[in-house]
């Protein structure tokens, strides 16, 4: 791993290898009751909110790899890739902010076209 050392840093090391090792509930256990998401399918409030967007994408890995974790105390990105029934490779970063030692805002960016691709929502 990469980057400064800070407590946003250790928490969203810990966030993505709770979710993307299939652990819903660890993963939710570090945001803040009123977290937001921001994702290009929506944006998610709340824990409950976040867990309708995470679980069933979690849930679903074949396998992930974290690539990277770079942050400082106030904030951190994460970088992964994922293999799920319908994409190989598919890769994503989540930008992380903590306070009081929980995850209040998270970011996340992915490309929605290799998805619709792969459902044959579009052509190549």
């Amino acid at each position: 791993m990469t980057g400064t050392n800070g407590l946003a840093q250790k928490i969203a090391e810990d966030f993505v290898r709770a979710w993307t090792g299939k652990d819903v509930d660890k993963a939710l256990s570090l945001l803040a009751d009123d977290v937001v998401c921001q994702a290009p399918t929506g944006t998610f409030e709340g824990v409950e909110g976040y867990r309708r967007f995470l679980e069933p994408f979690a849930t679903s890995l074949k396998s992930a790899t974290v690539i990277d974790v770079l942050g400082d105390d106030t904030n951190a990105a994460t970088v992964y890739t994922t293999d799920t029934p319908l994409l190989k490779d598919f890769r994503g970063i989540d930008y992380l902010t903590v306070e009081n030692g929980k995850i209040t805002r998270v970011i996340s960016v992915f490309d929605l076209l290799p998805m619709a691709r792969a459902r044959g929502d579009l052509q190549h």
